[in-house]
C-alpha cells in the first residue's frame, strides 16, 4: 500500500516560519551578545544554517554554528562530543522536526557537559507524540498526526523545499 504524501509547507510558508522563528529567538535573547546553534544532522542542520543566516540579518548578535552528528537508529551505540568549549554560551539545539523527543533529549546529552548560561529548542515542526519529557521552546508549525504517520522535511542542500505528511 502506497503511503500518500500530503504536502504541509511549501517553501514559501517554510520561508515565513523560519522568518518568525529568528525573531523569536531574537526576542527571546536581546539582552544576549552572543548566540550559539547547534543543528542536528541533516536537516536539522539545514534548518540551523537558515536560523543563522536570518539572525545576522536582523540582530546585531555574534552567532556561532555547530553540527552536531547523531546516528539517529543508534542513539546508545556512539559517544557524541562537541570539540567547542561552550562554557557559559546561550545555546539553542535546531532540529527539523520533534517527534517523539529522543532525538533532541539525546542531543542535549553533549550540552550538558558544559555549564551553558542558558539552552533553548528550535524545531521547524512539531508532533504532539512525546514519548520523552522535551518541548521545543521555538516552533514553526505544530501538526497533530496519528502514531503511523511521519512528517517529512525535503532539502536540496542547504535549502529547505517542503514538508510532507506521509
Amino acid at each position: 500500500m502506497n503511503k500518500q504524501r500530503v504536502l504541509i509547507l511549501d517553501r514559501e510558508r517554510i520561508d515565513r516560519k523560519l522568518q518568525r522563528m529568528a525573531y523569536q529567538i531574537w526576542e527571546e535573547n536581546s539582552n544576549e551578545k552572543a548566540l550559539t546553534l547547534v543543528g542536528i544532522e541533516e536537516s536539522g542542520m539545514a534548518v540551523a544554517k537558515s536560523l543563522v543566516e536570518r539572525l545576522r540579518k536582523i540582530s546585531p548578535l555574534n552567532i556561532d554554528l555547530i553540527s552536531l552528528k547523531l546516528n539517529k537508529k543508534k542513539l546508545l551505540n556512539e559517544d557524541i562530543k562537541i570539540a567547542e568549549d561552550l562554557n557559559g554560551r546561550t545555546v539553542i539545539l535546531v532540529d527539523d522536526v520533534a517527534n517523539s523527543g529522543k532525538t533532541l533529549l539525546y542531543g542535549l546529552r553533549p550540552l550538558m557537559n558544559y555549564e551553558l548560561k542558558k539552552i533553548m529548542i528550535a524545531v521547524l515542526i512539531d508532533r504532539k507524540h512525546k514519548s520523552y519529557p522535551i518541548t521545543p521552546d521555538i516552533i514553526g508549525q505544530s501538526v497533530s498526526t496519528t502514531l503511523l504517520e511521519h512528517i517529512e522535511v525535503v532539502t536540496d542542500g542547504d535549502d529547505i523545499t517542503a514538508a510532507y505528511l506521509l
